[in-house]
């Protein structure tokens, strides 16, 4: 089983659906269990004793041959710096679990920017999309796809979220570096069960 830790509330329903299809797809020879998804906010996971508290209660529900993915936005943060600073943290506090951590650059929602051609007009989207030279790099990506709609688009996360991890395309979305190590990281996950 693999235990998602998030940050928003549209990835609570979102990174099951994520890890489900990349599991499906780069390991269609393993199961994708997903436990109860634990919602953390950002600060209430970085700030000191965080991530050791929300960990204590990751093992709590997992058993010692189960993972933990903890996803966050990386906002303005470094995501390689922030993703090891977290890793070192859960792994010091829970030796006996393994946790990977996935920073996304920038946000959740720059995989879709990633994966723009693949949501061509899906959920009120533009059907011409193109996705920026640099998706990652895209500080509001959630405003990037309001703004590339026609139809008055409002993008909620809770709603469209889910909706678009549901679609977008996984190979379009691996050029973001980011999204390969989710799916390196998922994967390794999957295989631990």
């Amino acid at each position: 089983m693999i235990l998602p830790i998030v940050e928003g509330h549209g990835e609570v329903t979102a990174v099951p659906i994520l890890i489900r299809r990349v599991v499906t797809h780069y390991a269609p020879d393993v199961y994708a269990d997903v436990g109860q998804v634990i919602r953390i906010k950002r600060t209430g996971l970085i700030q000191p004793g965080g991530v050791e508290r929300t960990m204590e209660l990751a093992a709590r529900q997992t058993q010692p041959t189960d993972g933990i993915l903890i996803l966050l936005d990386a906002d303005d943060d470094c995501p390689r710096e922030i993703a090891e600073s977290l890793l070192a943290r859960a792994r010091a506090a829970r030796p006996d679990r393994a946790v990977c951590v996935v920073a996304a650059n920038r946000e959740y929602e720059a995989w879709f920017l990633a994966a723009a051609r693949s949501l061509r007009g899906r959920r009120g989207l533009a059907d011409d999309m193109e996705p920026p030279a640099n998706p990652e790099a895209i500080r509001d990506a959630k405003g990037w796809l309001a703004q590339n709609t026609p139809r008055g688009f409002s993008y909620k996360p809770t709603i469209d979220q889910p909706a678009l991890t549901q679609i977008f395309d996984l190979e379009q979305a691996y050029a973001a570096r980011s999204f390969q190590k989710m799916v390196k990281d998922v994967v390794s996950l999957a295989r631990l069960s």
